[in-house]
């Protein structure tokens, strides 16, 4: 990657999941590689959840979290960064929508952007739904305004905890 030129430090919230392959070991693993992306820190992070996979059921549950960063890099680059994370956990295209999965790195926030790209939607148009990933994002950050709906707090608890569990 090249050299960091952008000085600004925007605050980012991606989530992770995985469900395959030692999950809690993917999902830790690639928080220690988010914190080695240059010009990014990671400030926050969430405990880890279990859930019940969200798609298909015939799949093993889900752990998941949520980590909150300051990046200098453009949204676009980070992008190519948690991409790059997810092929070299060794991520591939999965056969179904919501399939299992050594890895997935969602970008939810990017600063105050609004981007509606195929490739970049954010804020991520689908995490007022999920607790998987407001109930971490709560914990990090509740009074974080998801546009639209709220504050992840508000959200987090309408939503419940039905269905998730804390990791140890």
């Amino acid at each position: 990657m090249p050299p960091v030129t952008n000085q600004t430090w925007t605050p980012a919230y991606i989530a992770l999941g995985s469900n395959l392959d030692d999950p809690v070991r993917q999902v830790r693993h690639a928080i220690t590689q988010l914190q080695a992306i240059t010009g990014s820190r990671v400030l926050l992070q969430s405990s880890l959840y279990q859930s019940a996979p969200l798609g298909p059921q015939d799949q093993p549950e889900f752990i998941n979290a949520v980590v909150g960063m300051l990046t200098q890099l453009k949204a676009k680059e980070l992008l190519d960064e948690l991409q790059s994370i997810e092929k070299r956990m060794g991520r591939v295209p999965p056969t179904q929508r919501w399939g299992a999965r050594v890895i997935d790195l969602d970008m939810l926030m990017y600063g105050d952007l609004h981007s509606d790209e195929a490739a970049l939607q954010l804020p991520h148009p689908e995490m007022h739904k999920r607790h998987f990933v407001m109930v971490p994002l709560a914990e990090i950050a509740p009074a974080l305004l998801i546009p639209g709906y709220g504050s992840a707090g508000k959200l987090a608890a309408q939503l419940g905890m039905s269905g998730l569990r804390p990791v140890d």
